[in-house]
């Protein structure tokens, strides 16, 4: 039996050079641009710009390319965020609960008083009073309407920056 060693490259914010920064900034707000783009807008040429993407999808760091859908446009006009404080024997089912419900987006654990932040998109007031009553059972929620979302900032220019 051979045993193949994999070498694990650990990327940080630090290991990333300004055009490396400046390629996942481009990527995450216009994940559809050509290698020949990225490169033109980065001043690399295709082949060294797409030799970068592969490497930073290779270390891990470009997870996926995902289309962002507008929930309006499929009719889910209410948008809240539901925070569940609950015990650690309910944390399971609540978390079974809210990977089977379609409307929840994301689910986040988290440190504080409360032990899990969901992001919900509903059609109508009812189906959101449904799912709070539902995550209800596992304890005291407490719900917000989002007002407005903002554009999220890329990670690639949210960390301090060294070149």
């Amino acid at each position: 039996m051979q045993v193949i060693s994999k070498k694990v490259v650990r990327t940080t914010m630090e290991s990333l050079d300004r055009i490396d920064r400046d390629i996942l900034a481009l990527l995450q707000a216009e994940g559809r641009l050509t290698g020949a783009e990225v490169g033109r807008r980065v001043g690399l040429s295709q082949p060294a710009a797409s030799a970068r993407i592969q490497r930073l999808e290779k270390n891990g760091v470009i997870t996926g390319y995902r289309a962002v859908i507008d929930p309006v446009a499929l009719g889910l006009n209410i948008h809240a965020i539901i925070r569940l404080r609950t015990t650690h024997a309910h944390l399971p089912r609540a978390l079974d609960l809210a990977s089977r419900t379609p409307e929840v987006t994301s689910i986040l654990r988290v440190t504080g008083e409360d032990c899990l932040i969901f992001d919900i998109h509903c059609p109508q007031a009812e189906r959101l009073e449904h799912i709070v009553d539902a995550l209800a059972r596992y304890g005291p929620v407490t719900t917000s309407l989002v007002l407005r979302a903002h554009p999220p900032k890329p990670l690639a220019n949210s960390a301090a920056t060294t070149s």
